[in-house]
Formats: C-alpha cells, sequence, structure tokens
C-alpha cells in the first residue's frame, strides 16, 4: 500500500519527500476535501518533486483539469458531478473520481463505481468531505471497505482510501487491500491546518507498511 500525503506548497511536498511519501498531492486543505491548489502553487509543487515522486491534484469539480495535465499532475482528483468533463480535458492525466463517504451517501457506491469505470476513470477515492466530522473508518467499517475495495479492483480500476484518517488507521486500511492510503492531518505538525512534518510522514510510512495481526480484524457483516 502506498502512502499520499496532500500538501499545500513546495515546502510541504520536501517535507514530504523527506519523509518517504510515495504520493504527492497538491491540496489546498482551507478549500475542503478537493480544495485546489493554484496553478502557479503546482508549478512549484512540481518543480520541488522533481519527478522524484508522482505528483497529483485535487481540483473538486474538475476546473482547470486541463492545465494541472499539462503541468505535470499523474492523477487529477474530481468529485462524482465533475467527472465526465474532467475525463474529456485531462489528456494524459488520469483521473480518479471521488466518492465522498458522508456527501454521497445517498448515491449507491455500487452506482457510483459503475460511473466511475463506464466513463474511463483510472481509479476511485473514497473519502469523507467534512473534515470536522467523524472520519471514514467511523462511518464506514472495514468489512465494508473491504468489499469496497474487491468491488473496484473487479473493475480494473485502483482504489484509495482518506477521510481524517490517523497513523493507527493505516493498518486497517492496509487490510482492506487498497492500493493508497491518503492523509493530510496525521501528517501535519498540529491540525490538518498546518504545516507538513517530515517526522510525522516517517511515522505514517511506518505504519503503513505494518500488517498488524488481530488488529481490527475484518468483520464477515458489513453495512
Amino acid at each position: 500500500m502506498r502512502l499520499l500525503v496532500s500538501v499545500r506548497n513546495a515546502d510541504e511536498a520536501e517535507a514530504a519527500l523527506a519523509g518517504g511519501a510515495d504520493i504527492i498531492d497538491a491540496k489546498e486543505p482551507a478549500g475542503g476535501a478537493l480544495g485546489a491548489v493554484s496553478l502557479s502553487t503546482f508549478h512549484a509543487i512540481v518543480s520541488a518533486v522533481a519527478g522524484a515522486r508522482p505528483v497529483t491534484a485535487a481540483l473538486g469539480d474538475g476546473s482547470g483539469v486541463g492545465a494541472f495535465a499539462a503541468s505535470g499532475a499523474a492523477f487529477v482528483k474530481v468529485g462524482l458531478a465533475g467527472l465526465a468533463a474532467a475525463l474529456r480535458a485531462a489528456n494524459d492525466a488520469g483521473v480518479v473520481a471521488v466518492y465522498a463517504a458522508d456527501a454521497d451517501s445517498e448515491v449507491p457506491f455500487d452506482a457510483a463505481l459503475d460511473f466511475a469505470a463506464t466513463n474511463g476513470a483510472k481509479g476511485l477515492l473514497v473519502d469523507t468531505a467534512d473534515k470536522s466530522g467523524p472520519g471514514l473508518l467511523r462511518l464506514l467499517t472495514p468489512a465494508t471497505l473491504a468489499r469496497y475495495v474487491a468491488l473496484v479492483h473487479a473493475r480494473g480500476l485502483f482504489i484509495a482510501l482518506a477521510g481524517k484518517l490517523s497513523g493507527e488507521d493505516l493498518p486497517i486500511v492496509r487490510r482492506t487491500g487498497a492500493d493508497i492510503a491518503g492523509v493530510r492531518g496525521a501528517a501535519c505538525v498540529g491540525t490538518r491546518m498546518d504545516s507538513i512534518s517530515t517526522t510525522s510522514v516517517q511515522r505514517l510510512v511506518d505504519l503503513a507498511e505494518r500488517q498488524t495481526q488481530g488488529l481490527y480484524l475484518i468483520s464477515s457483516h458489513a453495512r
């Protein structure tokens, strides 16, 4: 499982790289779960990473996908409503559809996955829109998430899980079979609005690689 760390500027990108993050994700946390950084900030992040890791970008409704793709985004993350338009503008960048477990809860997951796969998304991110809320693992059981992972893989897509994940959540996420775990707040020196800490990222990388026996065993009961 790879660790994605969301950063808001080039300095944070350097800190995440130094800590061992596998993917650098450009995101402005003040803009919410899919808040976009400015294009100039994205250029600075790409320059700081210098090809050492893939760089992705959160783009909310998909506005500006073409420009971010042309500027080096390996993938762009967009909400379901903006997916079709994003795919038309993405050029060589892959598009990741975002299913918010809280905000999109009235949309059946299976339907969201079918929409994403049919329209050509490369991956699906299961996240939360409300970063002050309970977090993904308090909304969905590990068994439910494992079922989501299996369904996404069966459609030939990769899957990322995020949403107020703590370091202690990462072994659980790994056990679901997810390809990527995404973090922001857990990688900061304080709250998600503070700066990325290299030490925190190092700790998260270690936890993401662990397969702790007996920790939150996946129940056979999925909700």
